[in-house]
């Protein structure tokens, strides 16, 4: 007897597979004519009717599974609507879930509309999850009015919006300039609703007036925030200073910076990144040099970026002295310069006629693998050229073609001509540029080039000389 029962149960499972699949053929044949036609339900139904007695399409499960495993979301919704003639029959909450999702990623918005009214009149018990998913496909398809609608909806589906509903419907609604507004009336309703904006909410709202340049309304809100017992975090902070550093405001970026200190927060990187910037940009280089230094005491160690950030600061007021100090601030505190410090400062010193201290620079940099720019070389060879130092210049131009960086071919037109004006009796500059052209020179060198500008140099110098005589 119970071998007869459990053959008869798999030849059931059996049955009803078949039947399903049968049906998925079935209903696509029918998905593409667009309607059922009287003799499809007929032979479908007798298909069902077939593959159980007691349950004529199977449990909601078997279902579900069933539209779920559809692509097209019309033949899911053909499927569902068949199941649901059926008597006896009552889909599942996943099936709605499934099939709202379905809806949503393909954008029949008009049918998951009909189908929350659906599921809201049949009185299935919801979760929070369905709005959570309706929210990021309204988001994703920029559909802001519907986003914010949907907190609506969970009030009449008798769901209380979560925290993290409203925060994400606000990032939708700030992420459009002209949806700031309602989401800070959103905002503002939340709590009438039972709904309490945390630390994130304020942080969103905060930002987007920022943007738009309210920032006293931003102001508001980091005031309100303590009053509602809401702990502003380092971001709050950051908001508000880099609003005032792009104000030109950077006192009060930098009175912010202390009550943060002060309230026992610790500053992060980027917060320091924003203050150097600003600090630099209006010559406060003094506090920036200062704010670098406090940094490790205050639990941050500056990066490469901080010590960059005041290196071109320095540099670009024509204090390359000291922006060599910072750089020699760097390694005692577990940083080393990198390509942009470097590049920086040799421009810097250049700029202010030190080109021994360039050149230093250069071979530092040169025997740590870095590439240095051509822009680089050429500003300290036409450094020296200018001071008559046509020696050092053409010891810069070796250096660099001995660690494989060619010069440009403006940097050859500038140390060519001047090697040429030396008289006959000084051979040892000739004897440098013959050292130079020793060296293998890659295709890119472009010294062909100054070749062709050498020749027209040494006619123009012949022709020079015939008019004297």
């Amino acid at each position: 007897h119970s071998f007869t029962h459990s053959l008869c149960c798999q030849l059931s499972e059996k049955t009803m597979h078949r039947s399903f699949t049968v049906l998925s053929k079935n209903l696509r044949t029918i998905a593409s004519n667009g309607v059922f036609s009287s003799s499809s339900s007929s032979s479908l139904q007798h298909q069902f009717h077939s593959s159980s007695s007691s349950s004529p399409i199977g449990s909601p499960t078997r279902v579900q599974k069933l539209i779920a495993s559809q692509s097209d979301p019309l033949l899911a919704k053909e499927i569902f609507d068949y199941a649901s003639l059926q008597p006896n029959f009552r889909h599942n909450y996943s099936t709605y879930l499934i099939l709202i999702l379905k809806f949503g990623r393909s954008k029949h918005f008009s049918l998951l509309d009909d189908l929350l009214r659906r599921l809201k009149s049949e009185s299935q018990p919801i979760t929070p999850t369905l709005f959570s998913y309706l929210i990021k496909i309204y988001g994703e398809a920029n559909l802001p009015d519907k986003a914010l609608n949907t907190f609506y909806t969970m009030l009449q589906f008798n769901i209380r919006p979560l925290t993290k509903h409203l925060n994400r419907i606000l990032e939708i609604l700030v992420s459009r300039r002209n949806y700031v507004r309602p989401a800070f009336d959103l905002f503002k309703d939340a709590h009438r609703h039972g709904v309490a904006p945390d630390t994130r909410s304020y942080n969103i709202l905060m930002r987007a007036f920022c943007l738009n340049g309210d920032i006293s309304i931003a102001y508001t809100l980091f005031n309100k925030m303590f009053k509602r017992d809401v702990v502003p975090d380092i971001e709050s902070y950051r908001i508000l200073m880099q609003a005032l550093c792009r104000k030109s405001q950077v006192n009060g970026a930098v009175d912010l910076l202390e009550d943060m200190l002060n309230k026992g927060f610790v500053p992060d990187s980027l917060t320091y990144t924003t203050l150097l910037n600003s600090l630099c940009r209006k010559k406060k280089l003094r506090e920036a040099y200062k704010l670098l230094c406090r940094m490790k005491v205050k639990g941050c160690n500056p990066d490469i970026v901080h010590y960059n950030t005041v290196i071109l600061g320095f540099c670009r007021e024509g204090r390359a002295r000291d922006a060599c100090k910072v750089i020699d601030d760097m390694r005692p505190n577990g940083c080393l310069p990198n390509l942009v410090s470097y590049r920086t400062l040799v421009n810097g010193l250049c700029h202010l006629g030190m080109f021994d201290e360039a050149r230093q620079y250069v071979e530092e940099m040169l025997s740590k693998g870095f590439s240095p720019h051509f822009a680089v070389i050429h500003a300290l060879v036409n450094g020296f050229c200018n001071v008559g130092r046509v020696e050092e210049a053409c010891g810069v131009l070796t250096s660099s073609l001995d660690h494989g960086e060619a010069p440009h071919k403006d940097t050859w037109m500038i140390v060519v001509p001047q090697i040429c004006e030396v008289e006959e009796e000084d051979v040892r500059i000739g004897g440098v540029l013959e050292e130079v052209l020793k060296i293998e020179i890659k295709g890119d060198t472009r010294i062909v080039d100054a070749g062709i500008g050498l020749e027209d140099y040494l006619i123009r110098k012949i022709r020079a000389k015939a008019r004297q005589f």
